[in-house]
Formats: C-alpha cells, structure tokens, sequence
C-alpha cells in the first residue's frame, strides 16, 4: 500500500460550477464551488460511449480536498473508485465529486432559509452541468446518489424527492430515525452551552467564528446541532429553531415536528416519498453495528421503510457489519460497483 498518491487509470476533471442558486447564500460562502468528475480508462477512445453517473456526497464537516485525504495503511476513495472503474468486470460510470461544504460544516443538502439552496444548486444545477459536458446517460435510471453520514442522509433524502432524476442510491450510516440518532445529543449540548456560554448559542457562535475551530470542548457538538436546526427548522427570515430548551433540554415539540418532517424513515411512510422510494432501481443500505450513533438502528428501521413502501427486495441490498462510525471508506467502492452494475444496462 503505497503511503502517497497512485496514478489512476480512469482521469479526473477540476471544474468550477457558478451557481445561481448558491449566490447571495444567507452564510455569505462562494457561490462558485469546486466539482471534480472522474472519467473511467478509455473514456476519449470511446466517442459514441455514453455511462452511468453515481453522485458521491460528503459527511457533516466533509469538503471537496478531503476525498483525497490518505490514512496510514489506506486508500483514499477516489483511487478504490478508480479500481472499480477498471476492474474490467464492473460496468463502467462516471463518478460526480460534489462540494457542499458551508460555514456551519454542511447543509444536509436541503433548501434551508438559514443556508441556502443545496438541495436546488446539486439536482438543477450539478445534474445538468454534468450531463452537457460529459458522455452520460441522461435518464434516473442510469443515475445514482451515494453518501455517508450527512451524505447518506443527502442520498436517501434527494432520490426520495427527485426520483424524476435518480433511480438509485446508496447510503452509508446516513442520518435517519432521528428519535435515536439525535436525542441523545440534545442534554450534552445544553451543558456545553451552559458551562461555557452562559446558554448562549450567540455567545458560542461569535466566539467559534473569531478562533481556531474545534479547540475547545464541546465545538464539534455546538456547531453540528446547531447546522442540523439550521436545516431542519429555521423560518423564511432565516432564524433557527433549536428543536429542545437550552436550559433544561426539554424536547420543544413543535419545533422537533419540523425535524421529523425530514428523517427519511418518517419521510418514507408518506406519499409522494413513499411511491419513490418503491421506484427505487436499486437501494444499498449499510451501517456499522458499534456506530456511536446508532445508525445501524437507522438503516434497519429504512430498510423496513422500504420493504413497506414496496421496494421489491431484489431491488434492495442491506448489510451490518462490525465497524464503528468512521474510517468506512472501504465501504464505498463495494456500493459503488452494485449500484453500476443495476444503472449500467
């Protein structure tokens, strides 16, 4: 295992897309954001080919640079996607690097009045530049979404709401059945709060943005709670909603409706959501059964969603497997070659 970058087979495309729809965004971050587009080996030799498209999605926190972060004895996953695309036995594709990355770590890739437009800016702005400038097959049912964590919660939330565009998905412990993933964080941040700001999240976000990040205790907590309000439930004029009293903790019911409108698992008992995820081409689920945050709980209560909406189980493959939250990235490839060989024909 070679401890610095490999050659790839396949290439990899620097682009910048301008988006209208990220312009003028409430947090004031770019507007032109970084896409990389990997192309499989022999993609200028084919003229008349046309592929596959798998959108890969990142993780809270996650940023477009750190697909090529490298961990000892590790690969980064552009070069496991890069072996898939030629393997010679899976179906090639084009692999879409997507950046969401905001002030707050992410987006969880939903319109939000406190955010900005990233479900619009990846499914009408990231989608088309693609397929103008690339050989794909324009069509849901050769386009996938994948993610983990916040990404997974992206792929699983964006096929059920724009299952016109895709016909598959993927999701790595990705947020969902958020009375179990989430509740449990709602008291800790409420002691940080109070230790250190006065129960103040202002205090904390003036005092997070004017030093270096993640120094302190309790930083990652803040800013990601916070993040998650500002996408679930934060009103036309931008003002977050914190979904528990800042004091005591205590579940704010109106406010923790607002959020359990987005948990895919809620989402997926109700129609239209319902009759997309049925649609589904093809479905991976999998989560580690040691994740501190109990997603492996989440993707079983999903994969019962699905089966109950009416997704064929032929259609779906779930999997646990002996792992913790993080450093799962040798999951993805094995995702990434079973969604292809269902959007390829």
């Amino acid at each position: 295992m070679l401890p610095w970058s490999a050659e790839l087979s396949g290439r990899i495309d620097e682009h910048v897309l301008v988006s209208e729809h990220l312009r003028a965004n409430p947090l004031g971050d770019p507007h032109e954001r970084p896409l990389w587009v990997h192309v499989p080996p022999g993609y200028d030799d084919s003229p008349d080919r046309r592929y596959p498209v798998v959108l890969v999605i990142q993780g809270y926190t996650g940023t477009i640079t750190m697909w090529r972060n490298r961990s000892p004895w590790r690969q980064p996953f552009p070069e496991l996607a890069d072996a898939v695309l030629a393997d010679g036995r899976t179906p090639q594709g084009i692999i879409v690097y997507v950046d969401a990355w905001t002030k707050l770590g992410g987006s969880q890739y939903l319109d939000s009045p406190a955010i900005g437009r990233y479900h619009s800016y990846l499914c009408d702005e990231v989608v088309p530049f693609v397929d103008a400038r690339y050989r794909t097959l324009p069509d849901r049912r050769h386009r996938a979404i994948a993610g983990k964590s916040s990404g997974g919660y992206g792929a699983m939330v964006t096929a059920l709401r724009r299952p016109e565009l895709f016909g598959a998905l993927a999701t790595h412990a990705g947020d969902a059945l958020f009375d179990v993933c989430y509740a449990g964080s709602f008291a800790p941040v409420v002691r940080h709060l109070r230790d250190r700001y006065e129960g103040d999240y202002g205090r904390f976000l003036a005092d997070f943005g004017a030093r270096i990040a993640t120094t302190r205790e309790g930083d990652a907590e803040l800013i990601e709670m916070y993040g998650y309000a500002a996408a679930y439930s934060s009103d036309d004029d931008g003002t977050v909603h914190l979904p528990f009293d800042l004091r005591t903790g205590r579940l704010r019911v109106e406010v923790w409706e607002r959020w359990l409108a987005h948990d895919p698992v809620r989402m997926a008992e109700q129609p239209p959501f319902r009759e997309a995820l049925a649609s589904m081409d093809a479905v991976w689920i999998d989560a580690g059964t040691r994740d501190e945050y109990h997603l492996d709980l989440a993707a079983v209560a999903f994969r019962d969603a699905a089966l109950a909406a009416g997704l064929p189980e032929e259609r779906l493959h779930f999997e646990l497997f002996d792992a913790a939250h993080g450093a799962i990235e040798y999951r993805y490839p094995l995702a990434l070659a079973w969604l292809l060989e269902r959007i390829a024909a």
